[in-house]
């Protein structure tokens, strides 16, 4: 917890020192934000006033409840977004459908994109886009420099560790297997940085998991979060299921629980995930984390 306090102070004397005043800042002032991560970094520029809405996937900071919600952001729908009549939308790479954001740019809404992020190199293009976007483009920079800085330390530090663990990213979608994270994934970049190896690498992106799969991969720990386990009816049932309970996660019973956007949201909050994970794969490193729930 102290190293957290330590954080937010680094970004509280960032912020404090921004150069810009309010009375100067540039439009937009109806502004729509899709992906958690980016709704964190508005409000963490101190620009949450534009913002007319957000998605379902931004949940932090808790005053973001506050605002309208246009839904989840791969399943838009046209009608409602532009009925917010937004001059800018901040999305995620991911926000979809295709022809529904083709509907909302040929109405003239200015919409950017963002790139996925699966690095800390990832989480300073993001910042920096962001701040851009709702000119503050020289705060930005600071900002992004102040939040990957801290990261990579965290990141080199973790990385130093002997032995990274192997790690098995699970995703509950419903009945029927879980999917577990391949490459390319924001699983797979978070579990390198944080001193990990990726318990699979035979394909890109997220797959069902198979029996053959899981004992190939003979993970040490199985990662989820929060919401896969109320989803898979808790910990000790994703450990006793038939595809899983022959790994070495489950015979030794380790299992990581986290917060999904704060963890695989490649957010401003990435050194804290750092954090939060490399203590996981290794405790004898350093005292557990608050926030993390390992079994």
């Amino acid at each position: 917890m102290r190293k957290i306090n330590q954080l937010c102070f680094i970004i509280a004397l960032v912020l404090g020192n921004l150069a810009t005043p309010p009375d100067t800042r540039a439009e937009p002032t109806r502004v729509l934000s899709i992906g958690g991560s980016i709704t964190e970094i508005v409000y963490l520029l101190g620009e949450e006033d534009r913002l007319v809405a957000v998605d379902s996937t931004s949940v932090y900071p808790p005053e973001v409840h506050a605002l309208p919600n246009v839904g989840y952001m791969r399943r838009l729908s046209a009608e409602p977004v532009l009925a917010l009549a937004p001059d800018l939308i901040l999305a995620d790479g991911d926000a979809g459908p295709d022809p529904v954001i083709e509907q909302i740019t040929a109405a003239g809404v200015n919409l950017i994109r963002l790139d996925k992020a699966t690095d800390i190199a990832g989480v300073g293009r993001k910042i920096r886009t962001v701040a851009a976007a709702l000119g503050r483009a020289a705060d930005g920079v600071r900002l992004a420099d102040a939040i990957t800085g801290r990261a990579t330390l965290l990141s080199k530090a973790a990385r130093a560790q002997p032995n990274p663990p192997r790690v098995l990213f699970l995703l509950s979608v419903g009945k029927g297997a879980p999917l577990a994270a391949g490459r390319d994934t924001a699983a797979a970049g978070i579990i390198h940085t944080a001193g990990g190896a990726n318990a699979i690498d035979g394909f890109d992106g997220y797959k069902p998991l198979s029996p053959e799969a899981a004992v190939t991969a003979d993970p040490d720990i199985i990662l989820v979060t929060d919401r896969t386990v109320e989803q898979m009816g808790g910990a000790s049932a994703i450990l006793g299921r038939s595809e899983l309970a022959p790994t070495r996660a489950a015979r030794e019973g380790r299992i990581v629980e986290v917060d999904g956007l704060l963890v695989f949201g490649f957010g401003p909050r990435i050194a804290e995930a750092i954090e939060l994970l490399s203590t996981a794969f290794h405790p004898g490193a350093a005292a557990t984390h608050p926030t993390a729930k390992t079994q």
